[in-house]
């Protein structure tokens, strides 16, 4: 099937005895053994079945094999957030002692986590320009467990070549574990490039919607089961109803995957001609260093841009101010288009120095593009730049 039936019909079926069309929510903390016995062999794995939600759920495991069957991976594991869904793989993968590399522009969470919370407990973390392919060689220790990136990056929508960190990755007998949840596997599927793992924010453009907190993890069914072993213990479980919610959300991915790329285009567009506005970073626009590498790894460029206002901080603040119809929050992949300022906001978590480093200028402005009308976006940004 095509990605867009995958979409729509992957992993879901009528359910055989009632015949409902949408998957039920198993809205239960636990369930109820045959007989002892019954319950025995499921506590050692002897069947297959379910105990506990904290364990595994069927709304729960639905959502992390459809993610899988998206991904072109072999099994999914859901957890209560992206966060605790990064967490757990490399608290699957390392132990104290061991090492990390990962990209320097990453989510602001999760490099606070890579930089304050893995060295509290003995992981060691070294942050490089993973699109840099010496520079990532030259990282690697005798003891690196993982290597870290994400595609196109947040917030400056820099593009990595998923393809050369595997072989890079490859070579050291090394996992590479791509955040793609920038670009869901709508557009890019990086286990066809070579990944090992993927992990994405459910909260974002699976849902859509801005109203659940999830993550997702995906990989080789090996790797699957060695991860829910040890997540199980840590309790970073998702909801049966946020689950549920993400499977009727992922239902209209494509189309809202196509407007939010075809909107986001035209306002990059826009904003490249703009007199008030220094640069855009959208991977779209040829004047983007990724774009080629987009055109190759991506079969569209995404929903979200950035762009340097003229007059920096004080001049992104009065956009953000100004705007009427953009609303002033963070996250990102909902219906509405959400406007921000990363190095106060989502990515307050890194120094001026290493703002600076990853190219995150103190006027550079995020936005997300939502499924509004594109003329009313652009409307909206004219009146909020003419303040400047």
């Amino acid at each position: 099937m095509h990605i867009e039936s995958k979409i729509v019909h992957g992993g879901q079926h009528p359910d055989k005895e009632t015949g409902a069309l949408a998957p039920p929510i198993y809205q239960t903390s636990t369930f109820a053994f045959r007989s002892a016995e019954h319950g025995a062999r499921l506590f050692k794995q002897e069947e297959k079945g379910y105990i506990y939600t904290r364990l595994s759920n069927p709304t729960i495991d639905l959502l992390g094999s459809k993610i899988a069957l998206l991904e072109s991976a072999e099994a999914g594991v859901v957890f209560a957030s992206g966060l605790a869904a990064i967490f757990n793989v490399v608290v699957t993968l390392t132990k104290a002692g061991e090492h990390v590399v990962s990209d320097n522009t990453i989510y602001g969470g999760t490099y606070a986590l890579f930089k304050s919370i893995l060295p509290k407990i003995g992981i060691e973390v070294t942050f490089c320009n993973t699109a840099d392919a010496d520079q990532l060689v030259s990282c690697i220790k005798d003891n690196t467990r993982l290597i870290f990136t994400e595609t196109p990056a947040n917030p400056t929508l820099k593009i990595v070549d998923i393809a050369r960190c595997s072989e890079i990755a490859r070579a050291k007998n090394i996992p590479l574990c791509v955040d793609n949840t920038f670009a869901t596997p709508y557009l890019q599927r990086p286990v066809e490039l070579g990944a090992d793992i993927v992990v994405h924010s459910a909260t974002k453009y699976f849902s859509g919607h801005g109203d659940i907190i999830g993550g997702v993890v995906v990989g080789k069914k090996d790797f699957a089961h060695q991860l829910w072993e040890d997540a199980k213990e840590i309790g970073a479980c998702s909801s049966p109803f946020n689950a549920w919610l993400v499977l009727r959300g992922l239902k209209t991915l494509a189309v809202r995957m196509d407007r939010h790329c075809e909107s986001a285009m035209k306002i990059a567009e826009y904003l490249a001609k703009h007199d008030k506005v220094e640069k855009v970073y959208y991977p779209g626009l040829t004047s983007h260093p990724g774009y080629e590498l987009a055109k190759k790894q991506m079969s569209d460029f995404g929903g979200m841009l950035g762009f340097d206002v003229k007059g920096g901080k004080e001049a992104g603040k009065t956009i953000m101010n100004s705007v009427k119809l953009c609303i002033l929050a963070v996250s990102l992949g909902d219906v509405d288009t959400l406007i921000e300022h990363p190095a106060s906001m989502t990515h307050s978590t890194y120094s001026d120095e290493e703002l600076r480093g990853c190219g995150i200028n103190p006027g550079y402005v995020r936005i997300s593009v939502g499924l509004e009308h594109v003329d009313d976006l652009i409307a909206d940004l004219d009146q909020a730049l003419s303040k400047i």
